[in-house]
């Protein structure tokens, strides 16, 4: 008894140690890059706190943080399969499109008109993912190179179709699909002095989804076995095949409501201005919090915050790039940091399995001589 107890005192001080030694690492690095470039880096992180803190970043912060969220639970179902979804931002961007096209042709009322759009998302953002699914089971082509054409084949179709007198029409030197009736506009959260997207309860929700999923399910079990060992799931029953496709779709849909934050509740439209890169700023947020939902909100969060006060950063002297500087190193301390600490893990794992055998084989031995 005391033994498991043990391991579960040794398991939660590992669980701690990886992400501490990940922040202590990634301010030691960033600290040292930012004296290399003349500057002071006390004065640097002074700066993003103060500036992090006033209530209107705050809600800036979330509003941020909910659309790379989604990102990243859509990278992360396929990161749990081994399945690496580079073109959620291709099938986000894809998806959002389209259900602005259908949301922008259709005046019903919001109980209904938002859920018709949301499922639009979600469906065409499937079928995206679906593609290089199908591309894999049936011709072994891998979903890196899949998914990176099929962002660039889905940014030329948007492109084609995102035209004055075909399903855009021109305002200024913007083009965009036609607004939304005010019916599609999702509710907000009253927060002072700027209120938070209501699409935050949503995120939420596909956070809780994504984790019971995985976790409390016999598909999640499944998905689980097949990122693990193809052979060992093949011998157990599961059809992998089937699996890989699942996942891929799945992993769209959920990539599917990575622009409708933005849609129903900032643009209510689709255009050019339209943001771009959250899908690939969704790989980084998953590495960042392990495919964990309560990890990736921490580092959608953090990455919220690092935009907001990077801009500030520039006002006081600072590199335009630190930003993004601080960003990697976050990532690249964090991989390293939880590898270093699973492989010291394993290690004292290994260790204290040796000593119980020794023990018991002295143990035995002792019993036989006696």
């Amino acid at each position: 008894m005391s033994l498991t107890k043990k391991f579960d005192k040794d398991k939660l001080i590992l669980g701690f140690a990886a992400p501490a030694l990940a922040i202590l690492a990634a301010l030691v690095i960033t600290s040292l890059i930012i004296l290399a470039t003349g500057s002071d880096p006390f004065h640097a992180y002074e700066v993003m706190v103060d500036f992090g803190s006033k209530s209107d970043s705050q809600v800036w912060i979330v509003n941020k943080a909910t659309p790379y969220y989604l990102s990243a639970l859509a990278v992360a179902i396929g990161f749990r399969m081994n399945l690496f979804n580079i073109g959620v931002d291709g099938q986000y961007r894809i998806a959002a499109f389209f259900a602005a096209v259908v949301g922008g042709a259709l005046t019903l009322p919001g109980i209904i008109q938002i859920p018709v759009m949301i499922l639009v998302a979600m469906i065409v953002g499937a079928m995206w993912a679906g593609i290089a699914g199908l591309l894999k089971t049936t011709r072994g082509v891998s979903e890196v190179i899949s998914t990176i054409m099929l962002n660039a084949i889905g940014a030329s179709l948007i492109g084609y179709l995102l035209q004055d007198g075909r399903l855009a029409e021109k305002e200024g030197n913007l083009i965009h699909t036609p607004y939304l009736p005010d019916s599609a506009h999702f509710f907000e959260i009253p927060t002072v002095p700027k209120p938070i997207y209501g699409f935050v309860v949503i995120a939420a929700l596909a956070g809780a989804v994504y984790w019971f999923g995985l976790n409390r399910t016999r598909f999640g079990f499944d998905l689980r076995t097949v990122g693990r060992s193809e052979s060992a799931a093949q011998a157990s029953g599961v059809n992998v095949k089937r699996m890989v496709i699942t996942s891929m779709v799945l992993s769209g849909a959920m990539a599917g409501l990575v622009g409708m934050p933005t849609l129903l509740g900032v643009s209510y439209n689709y255009g050019t201005d339209f943001p771009t890169g959250i899908g690939f700023t969704g790989i980084a947020i998953a590495l960042l919090g392990r495919n964990h939902p309560i990890g990736m909100a921490l580092g959608a969060l953090l990455w919220g915050f690092l935009d907001r006060t990077g801009t500030q950063l520039e006002f006081e002297g600072y590199a335009q790039e630190i930003v993004g500087v601080i960003q990697g190193v976050i990532v690249l301390c964090v991989v390293i940091a939880y590898e270093v600490v699973r492989r010291y893990g394993l290690k004292m794992q290994q260790r204290k399995v040796g000593e119980e055998l020794a023990a018991q084989a002295k143990s035995d031995k002792a019993e036989v001589s006696a």
